[in-house]
């Protein structure tokens, strides 16, 4: 196995499917039939979820109305209803989890203690992070980027709705072109908006491997913590 241990990224977006707004069943039991293919090789995976299916902090913010430390603070609990439903989907199929909050809300989640989750990991428990850094002005992107160092993962992998690091909108750009390798310098100094420069950054300076692949892919996160090819490295 090329990966023993793992952060996976996973947006808010990327569980509304084809909804507007908040989880869609279907999307969710996808994601975490994928999780399930790779914890039965043995791999130890914890992930920090996003909260924008449900709300988005900065885009509330800069309409002016809402305060952008209120805002970001409603973002993280968010986050904490997502990773709540990725929890019970974790249960219907049979895999044990635990959710851990930078936020306390004690009769709900645990809160984030890093040492029990490096043993909840070891005993082979998903391990969900939520609420983010537990700070205002810090995306999900930073929270993944801090605790996959923090669990000493062997690589962050962002899971999203395409395939890879293009150089344009595959969308709106049928020549863009898709990285295969990427360094981090390369990454921020195009602008790629893989994750935030602070992210980016962090893995670069700790020479923390990033992976960008499509969730909604099948196979796709088991081929790569087998280390076949599949989305984008980036590394220093």
């Amino acid at each position: 196995m090329a990966y023993k241990r793992i952060l996976l990224k996973l947006s808010g977006e990327a569980l509304m499917g084809n909804y507007s707004y908040g989880i869609n069943q279907t999307v969710i039991e996808h994601v975490v039939s994928e999780i399930s293919s790779v914890t039965r090789l043995k791999v130890e995976i914890a992930i920090v979820i996003g909260g924008g299916n449900i709300f988005r902090g900065m885009a509330s913010a800069a309409s002016d109305r809402v305060d952008r430390a209120t805002a970001d603070y409603m973002g993280m609990l968010a986050t904490v209803m997502n990773a709540l439903a990725l929890q019970d989907a974790m249960r219907h199929f049979g895999l044990e989890s635990r959710v851990q909050s930078a936020l306390r809300i004690d009769q709900v989640v645990e809160p984030y203690i890093r040492g029990k989750a490096i043993r909840y990991l070891e005993e082979g428990k998903v391990v969900i992070f939520a609420a983010g850094t537990g700070n205002p002005f810090f995306t999900t992107d930073t929270a993944a980027a801090l605790r996959g160092l923090e669990m000493n993962v062997d690589i962050v992998l962002k899971g999203t709705k395409v395939d890879g690091v293009y150089s344009n909108d595959p969308k709106t750009d049928s020549d863009a072109k898709r990285y295969r390798n990427l360094s981090f310098d390369e990454a921020i100094h195009k602008n790629l908006k893989i994750m935030d420069a602070t992210a980016l950054t962090l893995c670069r300076d700790q020479k923390l491997p990033l992976g960008v692949f499509s969730i909604f892919k099948a196979g796709a996160l088991k081929r790569i913590v087998k280390g076949e090819e599949e989305g984008t490295l980036v590394r220093v």
